[in-house]
C-alpha cells in the first residue's frame, strides 16, 4: 500500500462541480438522520450535485422527484425509490467479519441513509478520492459502514445498544445525547420555538439543510480519517504484525517505527484475516518527545477493557520507584487504570512487556 505522502490519499476538490438539476425527495415533518444523510450523500455524486430537495408525504409530487428517499413504501434501486418501512424489508448490509473467520448478520436493517449507502456509497467515496485502488475503497467503503453508517441505521431502525435477555440483565449506566442522531434530531423546530427575527415559528425545512450539512460534516471527518489516516497505516502495521516473532518469541508484542499512527482496527482486522494465535497483548511505539511507550490492546468491541492489562503493583507508580518495583531500568511511568506505560529505551520497553505477558495481569 502506498506511503501517507502518495496523493492517493489526498482529498479532491468537487466545490467547483456544475450542479444538477435533478430533484431529491423525502418526507416532510420531524427529520430524522438517515435521510438528513441519504440526502447529503447523494448530493455529492455528479447526478445529484447540489439538488434541490424537496419534503413532502404527497404522493403526487414525490412522483415528480427523480429519487426519491425514506418515503413512499418502496425499495426499488432500478426505479431509485429507497424506502424502509415496508411490512416485509429486510435488507441489511453485507455480513460482518468474525474474529474466527466466519460471518454473523448485521444487527440492522438499512434505513434510508444504508440503502443510498450501498447503492451510491462507494461513488461518494471516488468523488473525494478518485485515485484510491479498488482494494482501498472496498476498505474504505466496509470501515465507513462499519465505524459510522450502521450506528445511524441502528438508531434510525429501533436497535438497542444492549441485547435483551441478558442474565443477569444489563442496563446502561449513563446515556450519551452527543451523538449525530441526537444532534440532527435537536435541529427540528421545538414545539414552542419562535424566531426572534420573524416572530413565527422556524422554517423546518432550512433547519433540514442545517442537519443534513450536519451529516456530511461528520461524514467527512470519519471518512477523511479512514482514507488519510488508517489505509496509509494498514501497511506499516501490517508489517509489525507480521514481523512480531522478531519482536518477542511470544508472538504477543509488536513494535511499530513511531507513534501516532492509527493501530487498533488493523490489529483486529489483521488477526481476523491471518486468524492469528495467541492473539497481540501489548504495542511499542514512541510517543512526541521520544519515550518508549507499552500500551495494552483492548478487548475487540470493549472501549476499556485490556487483553492483559500491566501488572496491578506497577499501576500509578513512577519514575525510580516503578524501576525498583519492575526490576527494570529506564522505567517512566505507568497509568493508574493499567493499560499503559512508557520506558526510556526501547530495550526497556520490551522488557516491561515480556514481564507483564509472564505475571499474567496479576
Amino acid at each position: 500500500m502506498s506511503s501517507s505522502s502518495s496523493p492517493v490519499f489526498k482529498r479532491a476538490k468537487i466545490d467547483g462541480l456544475p450542479s444538477s438539476t435533478k430533484t431529491i425527495g423525502t418526507h416532510s415533518g420531524t427529520f430524522q438522520a438517515d435521510e438528513a444523510l441519504g440526502c447529503w450523500m447523494l448530493r455529492q455524486t455528479p447526478t445529484y450535485r447540489n439538488s434541490p430537495v424537496v419534503r413532502s408525504r404527497d404522493p403526487a409530487v414525490l412522483d415528480t422527484c427523480d429519487i426519491v428517499i425514506d418515503v413512499g413504501g418502496v425499495y426499488d434501486h432500478d426505479s431509485l425509490r429507497y424506502d424502509h418501512h415496508q411490512r416485509d424489508y429486510d435488507e441489511k448490509f453485507t455480513p460482518k467479519q468474525n474474529k474466527d473467520g466466519t460471518t454473523s448478520e448485521r444487527c440492522t436493517k438499512l434505513s434510508a441513509s444504508g440503502l443510498v449507502y450501498r447503492h451510491h456509497g462507494k461513488e461518494v467515496i471516488k468523488q473525494y478520492y478518485p485515485d484510491l485502488t479498488e482494494e482501498m475503497l472496498n476498505l474504505a467503503y466496509e470501515k465507513m459502514y462499519n465505524s459510522f453508517c450502521e450506528a445511524i441505521d441502528a438508531i434510525d431502525t429501533g436497535v438497542e445498544p444492549i441485547p435483551g435477555g441478558l442474565d443477569p440483565p444489563v442496563s446502561l449506566v449513563y446515556r450519551d445525547s452527543t451523538g449525530l442522531s441526537a444532534r440532527v434530531s435537536r435541529c427540528n423546530p421545538r414545539w414552542n420555538e419562535v424566531d426572534a427575527t420573524t416572530n413565527q415559528p422556524p422554517n423546518p425545512d432550512e433547519r433540514f439543510e442545517i442537519a443534513s450539512q450536519m451529516c456530511g460534516d461528520d461524514f467527512m471527518s470519519v471518512l477523511s480519517k479512514i482514507v488519510e489516516a488508517d489505509l496509509p497505516a494498514r501497511s506499516i502495521v501490517e508489517q509489525a504484525v507480521n514481523d512480531r516473532f522478531e519482536c518477542d518469541a511470544s508472538g504477543e508484542i509488536i513494535k511499530l517505527p513511531s507513534g501516532g499512527l492509527p493501530w487498533k482496527s488493523e490489529v483486529y482486522e489483521l488477526e481476523h484475516q491471518n486468524k492469528i494465535e495467541p492473539l497481540i497483548k501489548y504495542v511499542l511505539y514512541t510517543d512526541q518527545a521520544g519515550m518508549w511507550r507499552i500500551q495494552c490492546v483492548s478487548v475487540e468491541g470493549k472501549a476499556f477493557e485490556n487483553r492483559l492489562g500491566l501488572p496491578k503493583e506497577w499501576r500509578g507508580v513512577r519514575d525510580q520507584d516503578l524501576e525498583k518495583i519492575a526490576g527494570i531500568e529506564g522505567c517512566t511511568f505507568c497509568h493508574a487504570a493499567g493499560f499503559i506505560g512508557g520506558n526510556k529505551s526501547y530495550e526497556g520497553a520490551l522488557e516491561m512487556a515480556r514481564v507483564a505477558l509472564k505475571k499474567g495481569g496479576e
